[in-house]
């Protein structure tokens, strides 16, 4: 017979160990290891390996097309890769009152204009998500609503409805008898999700599943949740702004560079269309430190605004504090501007935000970075109308970036006048009326043409 023994799980990263810990050795966390009982196999116990597919060689397979299906909402179906996959799983994470809930209850009513979809609440009851639903109006016989924890009542009601879509909120609540540990824990999360995976295989049923986040922003459970789905999504933003980015992250039918954008409002999430005027909004012409620069979110150019404040150290060891931009590169462009433009930031403290809750992670930013920073050094303001993309190398040149002609056009669509970019890019960049393009080769020049005189 099978023997049963107990170990001790990290529910934070999944950590194992034969005894009880105060403290996680592996993240950290503090009373965060849970007991569960595991199943050991007796030695011996085998079964029939014969059964199953062969392996049959690559030129033999034939290629069958995703016959996606759009999900009603278009900046979800953009992030999808172009509409949601049937037989796909995608989870989504984010903050508490992100929006998770309202975003998966709005696809739900839109796709069950057409077909069922089941909407499984582990968290609320069928009159709550009834009032969300009045409050978004949603009304259709299409779409049911099952408030259900039970892993083997949510099989059976899937293989019985036959739903088009099946939505479960959240993965965490969901728990099978099988396993003696409590809902949320590592094994119940993983044995859950390998289940609902393939049923959706199976069934060719697409499954999106809502994820708890951990205090440090990852999904919470095991790293395993995120390796068996097909495409995890975080959902960014302040619970007190109304702007929400969503982002991809892992997705095997498409690209994991494009963005969502969305504004909460009284009638649930709506689509923004044109995110540059969004993270421009609100922007001041008579201020120094603030610069325009065009990012690439998979195939969208976006002009995002980049702030810094300098200021003297009233302390020893000077700070350096940025908000949605790799602080090591902003130190390594600090040293740029130190070394080859005379700056001396050595004794100031420098803090570097990306406005509107965008997140940078491209080098085409750092020239925008590097002019922000030296306008609030010398408190002189950067030219309003002037775009700035390029990437800084360590002697103080400006590099090429890629996509330059979409990032170009992004920018004489929505007004500026002037663009500096590097040099190398501009034999492949071609002529706009409206705007004037500076090439520029060292951060010295940029500089130089950034600043107004």
């Amino acid at each position: 017979m099978a023997r049963e023994k107990t170990k001790y799980v990290c529910k934070e990263c999944g950590y194992e160990t034969p005894r009880w810990l105060g403290k996680c050795p592996s993240c950290g966390e503090w009373s965060s290891l849970v007991e569960e009982v595991i199943t050991a196999v007796p030695a011996g116990h085998s079964k029939d390996v014969s059964k199953g597919p062969a392996p049959c060689p690559i030129t033999e397979l034939e290629t069958v097309g995703t016959n996606r299906f759009t999900s009603g909402i278009a900046e979800l179906d953009r992030v999808l890769g172009g509409g949601i996959v049937p037989g796909s799983v995608v989870l989504i994470g984010g903050d508490p009152g992100i929006g998770k809930s309202t975003l998966l209850l709005q696809v739900s009513g839109a796709v069950s204009t057409d077909t069922k979809v089941l909407y499984v609440s582990g968290e609320e009851s069928s009159n709550q998500v009834k009032l969300r639903g009045d409050r978004l109006g949603i009304r259709s016989d299409n779409l049911l609503i099952l408030p259900e924890v039970d892993l083997e009542r949510i099989e059976y009601w899937i293989e019985n409805t036959s739903p088009g879509l099946v939505v479960i909120d959240s993965i965490q609540t969901v728990f099978t008898k099988d396993l003696t540990s409590a809902p949320g824990s590592v094994s119940q999360v993983s044995q859950c999700a390998s289940r609902l995976m393939r049923k959706a295989k199976e069934l060719e049923i697409p499954i999106c599943l809502v994820g708890h986040v951990t205090k440090q922003g990852a999904i919470a459970g095991p790293k395993v949740l995120e390796h068996i789905v097909d495409t995890v999504l975080y959902f960014e933003g302040e619970r007190h702004h109304s702007f929400r980015i969503l982002r991809c992250v892992k997705n095997r039918f498409g690209s994991t560079n494009e963005i969502g954008v969305f504004q909460m409002g009284d009638s649930g999430l709506s689509e923004i269309t044109n995110p540059s005027e969004v993270f421009l909004s609100g922007r001041s012409h008579t201020v120094a430190g603030s610069c325009v620069t065009a990012s690439v979110e998979g195939t969208r150019p976006i002009l995002v605004e980049i702030e810094a404040l300098v200021t003297r150290t009233p302390f020893g060891v000077p700070r350096r504090t940025t908000t949605g931009i790799d602080s090591n590169r902003v130190a390594i462009i600090l040293a740029v501007l130190e070394k080859r433009a005379g700056l001396g930031l050595s004794m100031c403290d420098v803090y570097v935000s990306v406005a509107g809750g965008a997140r940078l992670n491209e080098p085409a930013a750092d020239l925008a970075v590097a002019c922000a920073v030296a306008s609030s050094f010398r408190n002189a303001l950067c030219h309003p109308d002037v775009v700035i993309i390029g990437e800084v190398g360590l002697s103080g040149e400006i590099r090429g970036v890629s996509r330059i002609e979409s990032r170009v056009a992004e920018a004489a669509k929505i007004g500026f006048k002037k663009c500096i970019i590097p040099a190398s890019n501009r034999a492949v960049l071609t002529e706009h009326e409206s705007l004037q393009v500076i090439p520029v080769r060292t951060i010295s020049e940029a500089l130089e043409h950034a600043m107004k005189r």
